[in-house]
Parts: C-alpha cells; sequence; structure tokens
C-alpha cells in the first residue's frame, strides 16, 4: 500500500490518548491543510479570512499549509506569496492531483500535533472549526469530522447533491456497517499518532480517501467525534459528481473485501480498553483484568437480558429445558463473538471458528448448570411458576457467568492475557 509517512516504530498498539500539552511554543498544536486545484482567484481570500478567524478565536499555536495539487493557472504563485508574506501560512506543491495523495503528503510530514483540512471554498462555517479540533486536543477523540447529516446541522444546497449526498451515506451504512453519518463533508480533523498509523493503510489518493480513512478507523474501535456544522454549497464547484460517485463504488468495493479477508492490520489502531490509568495503578492485579471485567460485565448484562427475553418467548411454545437449552445456545454465540471484540479486543476472522467452539464447550458447562438448577426446582416443587423458574435461572447464570470468564481468560483468549495486554496491548 501506498505510503509517504516517515519510517518509525509501529510495533503494539496505540497508547492511550492524553491531553496536549498547554503552552508549547516550539511548534503549532494545530495544522490546517487546504488541499487546491486551480483555484487562483479563492486561494488568498480563504487564507486570510482563516488566519483571522483562528488569530482571533483560537487559543494555540497554529499553521496553515496550502497545498497545490499540481495547479496549472497561477496558484502556485499566489500560494508561494501568501506563505511568504502572512505569518503561520506555508505552501506544498504536488506534481500530481489527488486530494488525498495531498494530505497524506501533508500530514505525514507535519509536526503538528492536530491534523486538520478544509475545502477552499469555506462552505463550512468556521465557528465550528474549535469545536473539532476540542476533542482532539483534549484526548477525548481520535478523529473529528463535521456532518452536514447530523441532528443541529443547518445546510443550503441543491437537490441534486443533497440526494447524492444521502444515498452515499446510506451505501456505506449497508455495505460497510459504517456508523458515522457524513464521509465527503471537506471539514475533519486528526491527532498526528493515529494518522502515523492509520495513514499507510489507506489507498485512494482521491475523493474515496476521507471515507477510507474513516472506515478503517471505525473498524479499528477508534473514536470519531461528529459536529454539526453549518454548509453552504460552492455553486461554482468543479467537482465531477458523477465520475466521484463512480470511484467511491470501486473503493467501498475494495475496502468491503480487504475488510472481509482481513488484509488490513488494524491491530496497529487499537487503543486500551477505556483508556483508563486507573487500570495500571491497581496492584497485584495482572494487566489488563480490570478492563476485561468491565467489558465482560457489560457484555454478560446484555446478553442475559437477551437470554432470559429469548427464554421467555421460546417457552410459550416448548417445555423449559427445551427453552432454556435453545435461549442458551442463540445467547451463547452472540456472547462469545461480543466478548472476543469487546472483552478481550481480538478482531478480524482469524481464529475465530475455534473461538465459536471453545465458546460452545463452555455453553455446555452452562447448559449443565442451568439445566441441573431447573430440574432440581422441579424435582423440589412440582410445577413452578415462571417467575419462579426465571428467578433461579439468573441465579445460575450468576454463577456460570464467573466460570465463563476464568475459562476465557484461561483457555479461549489466553494469548491475549499473556502477550498483548501484559505489554498493555488490547489486541
Amino acid at each position: 500500500m501506498p505510503t509517504d509517512m516517515p519510517a518509525k516504530d509501529l510495533a503494539g498498539a496505540l497508547p492511550a490518548r492524553e491531553h496536549l500539552p498547554v503552552g508549547a511554543a516550539d511548534r503549532p498544536v494545530l495544522d490546517v491543510v487546504i488541499p487546491v486545484y486551480n483555484e487562483e482567484k479563492d486561494l488568498e481570500p480563504c487564507v486570510r479570512r482563516l488566519r483571522e478567524h483562528l488569530a482571533r478565536t483560537f487559543p494555540y499555536g497554529f499553521r496553515i499549509t496550502v497545498a497545490d495539487n499540481a495547479s496549472t493557472d497561477r496558484t502556485p504563485d499566489v500560494a508561494a506569496r501568501l506563505a511568504e508574506s502572512v505569518p503561520g501560512v506555508r505552501s506544498v506543491r504536488l506534481e500530481q492531483k489527488g486530494r488525498g495523495r495531498a494530505l497524506r503528503t501533508v500530514w505525514s510530514r507535519s509536526d503538528a500535533p492536530v491534523l486538520a483540512y478544509m475545502d477552499v471554498d469555506l462552505s463550512t462555517d468556521l465557528n465550528a472549526l474549535l469545536p473539532l479540533v476540542a476533542p482532539l486536543i483534549s484526548g477525548h477523540s481520535d478523529l473529528a469530522i463535521g456532518s452536514r447529516l447530523a441532528g443541529g446541522s443547518r445546510v443550503v444546497r441543491g437537490p441534486k447533491r443533497e440526494f447524492v449526498s444521502r444515498t452515499y451515506n446510506l451505501i456505506l451504512r449497508g455495505s460497510l456497517a459504517a456508523r458515522f453519518s457524513d464521509a465527503q463533508c471537506g471539514f475533519k480533523a486528526i491527532r498526528r499518532e493515529v494518522a502515523e498509523r492509520l495513514l499507510p493503510m489507506v489507498e485512494d489518493t482521491g475523493w474515496f480517501f476521507d471515507t477510507e480513512m474513516l472506515v478503517l478507523a471505525e473498524r479499528a474501535g477508534l473514536r470519531i467525534h461528529e459536529v454539526p456544522v453549518d454548509w453552504v454549497d460552492d455553486p461554482d464547484s468543479t467537482v465531477d459528481i458523477v465520475r466521484t460517485a463512480t470511484d467511491d463504488l470501486k473503493g467501498v468495493w475494495r475496502v468491503g473485501r480487504a475488510l472481509a479477508k482481513g488484509a488490513l492490520p488494524l491491530d496497529r489502531l487499537a487503543r486500551p480498553f477505556g483508556d483508563d490509568p486507573r487500570d495500571r495503578l491497581i496492584s497485584g492485579v495482572p494487566g489488563g483484568l480490570a478492563r476485561q471485567l468491565v467489558g465482560f460485565c457489560t457484555v454478560g448484562v446484555l446478553s442475559t437480558l437477551f437470554y432470559l427475553g429469548l427464554y421467555a418467548l421460546f417457552r410459550l411454545g416448548v417445555g423449559p429445558q427445551a427453552a432454556n437449552a435453545t435461549a442458551l445456545l442463540v445467547s451463547a454465540v452472540a456472547n462469545t463473538a461480543a466478548n472476543r471484540r469487546l472483552t478481550f479486543g481480538v478482531r478480524g476472522r482469524d481464529r475465530a471458528v475455534r473461538h465459536q467452539a471453545q465458546g460452545l464447550v463452555v455453553f455446555g458447562i452452562g447448559l449443565a448448570l442451568t439445566s441441573g438448577s431447573l430440574a432440581a426446582l422441579g424435582a423440589a416443587t412440582g410445577s413452578p411458576s415462571q417467575a419462579t423458574e426465571m428467578a433461579v435461572l439468573v441465579a445460575a447464570n450468576l454463577a456460570a457467568t464467573v466460570l465463563r470468564f476464568l475459562l476465557f481468560r484461561a483457555w479461549v483468549f489466553p494469548e491475549r492475557r499473556d502477550h498483548s495486554y501484559a505489554q498493555g496491548d488490547p489486541r
């Protein structure tokens, strides 16, 4: 895959997010990139307006970088003049077109801890810039995007672009299970340490770059913050909608196939569960145990509710033992899958079948406990009420849950405890 990132040690997962230090004067905190192609008319007003806004409202050091994508008009001259005359502005010239290529090139060379970009037409209201980057500076999120489709946004544009945008995002949700609301808004930011790991995995060099970056980040479990924006369509935009849509659909197919094959090393982007430093300060507790307990309990509560709902449903048509076995089997498969990803941080398809098989063995032990409890209840009372059955099943499931966690940790996912979590790596 293409990469312009400098050579770095990318072994292991990302560390926990931290708030950026305040008052560092040796480098800017924010680097805003403006990718341009033949924008000799709009470039200077855009840069001056953006710089004035940042100087007036942004409390940290900043830089504005003009990334010229092989322009054939006077855009390079305008960019060079701005870099010479306006403090905090620089220009970079690329001899090949492509917004994604421009962003990857500039972001990979920047020393700012927060990297952002916006379109030269400034369609997005600049008042959204500080809310965009604040979660990244504070350590709350890994990426941030402006959204024209989120609640609270205000958008002025024609029905054609509105239809295309909403259709494209529906395609992303249906094909790649994307949960972010707007992949194409030209208003995004990312923490630099995340970009160092993420950008080498992004193949696209054009308009699909944004979508690919967001899909991979989301699949890796990174936190994406969305900011509702005020956005006014640029009627003079030169973007070829048909060609862009075709390229985007090709990109969706390529990324979907790579994710299905498990061909991307997304474990390099994993964050510690909860990013809670208290997990590292508990004496006498093996590394990662506190995080795993939180995840396991969360999954356990949800799967127990799911199990009880299934049991009540199946109980309408069959006896208690058959209803219990069926409900426990279905919920056990879902429980193993959820614990595999959320509790023990295992991603991808590698050994997924083996983990499910081992999970079914654990399910068998749980079935024995719960079925035995039902049998004992029936022998003791003859015809217990359904409420009594449910109470006994809850108690039996609590015992089975403790045993399930111990077996998951010691048998089903032992390598995650011994090798990954011991190093603070939640993969």
